[in-house]
């Protein structure tokens, strides 16, 4: 039986949320003001594609941490409570430059904060369920400063641009995550967690979040690319598409080949089909036709596959790595096959060799500036948080909503069901009664 108050929630979640909510309030108060130019042409041409980000980073991240059988609750509502914690503590970060003035919230700016906490979210889904909620907001905050930490020194540094230091997230949230499993590690793990399993019903609920996560990645890998150029827009967009498409199909055939009965995996494949849409989103600048977001998308799904079935249980066994939804196959395989994509294309393209080397060194720089930005800081967010201070759930507590949530076992399940299916009514009948008024007003 859980105890009536989880120590993290009553005494450490409630100070913590409300001193972080105060802080930003005066934060916004002082150094924060609504930007006015440009706001007809601008706001209408961004609004779906802030809305398709939201989507992702809400309902695509929330339903895909409800695989447990037992952490519907935490997952859909930790995810929310996370990732506007970490947003507005990101629109503050990236607004921090000297002799600006105040900070400029606009669209692109909530955005590109959205951006960079679904670095977080990749991070989170290393560590879910093994980490209570204090635990959670921390890691939040902490990987965001690190990641737009890392896309400063990108810019500044190196002269990247915007959107080639942001969509390099996959690759920086899966490694800060892979440093927070191995800061984490819990001896026994290796037999899985008494709580650690999932039924047919969450399953079904988990790939939903993928299928979401699926239908919302174009507009995520788009969102930042320049509309000035005529057609550049289009390009990112049918480039992951058809990425994802390859991607969806490759990791079906891999996973029944993988089987020893021939039969689809739905975890493998759930983890899978989304490895297209990182790779395309890493190179996005530099594919140029809808062949090779295509070949990127087949190989990536088959990397993808293979790490599922291979090198999960191998970096739990032979690096004491429990990455619970498996980020470094679903996120940074396919994040370090797109920037070689990326470095091969560019390449490619060069008018000349000494432009060709000079993009080949900068270009490495940044994957090592990268991945050494996310190994240190995971390590140091780890073991911050691994402190007694904030007391982290006890094995046989993990993966289970009970411990955080006042709802009853019994009802538990039921509650949550309801809840997700009045939910997805909601969406699905303004999404189509908007479809409609648009084909009336036409």
């Amino acid at each position: 039986m859980a105890p009536r108050y989880a120590p993290s929630l009553r005494s450490r979640l409630a100070p913590l949320l409300l001193c972080l909510q105060t802080s930003f309030i005066v934060l916004f108060c002082f150094f924060t003001e609504i930007q006015k130019n440009n706001f007809t042409a601008w706001f209408f041409s961004s609004l779906p594609g802030f809305q398709d980000v939201n989507v992702m980073l809400f309902l695509g991240f929330g339903f895909f941490f409800t695989f447990p059988v037992r952490y519907g609750f935490s997952a859909t509502a930790f995810t929310l409570l996370v990732a506007v914690v970490a947003t507005q503590w990101g629109i503050i970060l990236n607004g921090l430059e000297p002799h600006r003035g105040k900070i400029k919230i606009s669209l692109k700016s909530l955005v590109e904060a959205e951006l960079c906490t679904a670095s977080a979210m990749i991070s989170i889904a290393a560590v879910q369920g093994k980490t209570n909620p204090v635990q959670l907001v921390l890691i939040s905050l902490l990987e965001v400063s690190g990641f737009i930490l890392n896309k400063w020194v990108l810019q500044s540094l190196l002269k990247v641009s915007l959107l080639n230091s942001i969509m390099l997230l996959h690759i920086f949230g899966s490694f800060f995550g892979l440093l927070l499993t191995w800061v984490f590690y819990r001896k026994g793990c290796e037999l899985q967690f008494e709580k650690e399993k999932y039924d047919q019903k969450s399953g079904l609920f988990s790939m939903l979040g993928t299928l979401f996560l699926w239908m919302y990645l174009p507009t995520f890998n788009s969102v930042l690319v320049d509309d000035r150029i005529p057609g550049r827009k289009l390009k990112a967009v049918c480039s992951t598409y058809l990425a994802l498409a390859v991607s969806a199909v490759t990791a079906a055939s891999m996973s029944s080949l993988c089987h020893p009965r021939g039969k689809v995996n739905m975890t493998q494949m759930q983890q899978c089909i989304l490895a297209g849409g990182v790779a395309v989103g890493v190179s996005v600048s530099g594919v140029q036709h809808p062949w090779e977001a295509m070949t990127i998308g087949f190989t990536a799904a088959v990397i993808a596959t293979i790490g599922h079935q291979y090198l999960q249980t191998q970096m739990l066994h032979g690096f004491q790595c429990h990455d619970t939804c498996a980020t470094l196959s679903s996120f940074g395989l396919p994040g370090l096959l797109g920037w070689v994509a990326h470095l091969l294309l560019e390449i490619r393209d060069c008018d000349d060799q000494t432009t060709a080397i000079r993009f080949a060194v900068f270009h490495i720089c940044s994957l090592l500036i990268t991945i050494a930005l996310s190994l240190s800081t995971g390590l140091i967010t780890g073991l911050l948080l691994k402190l007694e201070v904030c007391r982290r759930p006890p094995d046989n507590k993990c993966f289970d909503d009970q411990v955080y949530w006042e709802v009853c076992h019994v009802q538990l399940y039921r509650c949550f069901v309801q809840f997700l299916e009045t939910q997805l009514k909601i969406f699905f009948y303004f999404t189509v009664s908007s479809s409609r008024g648009k084909k009336v007003r036409t």
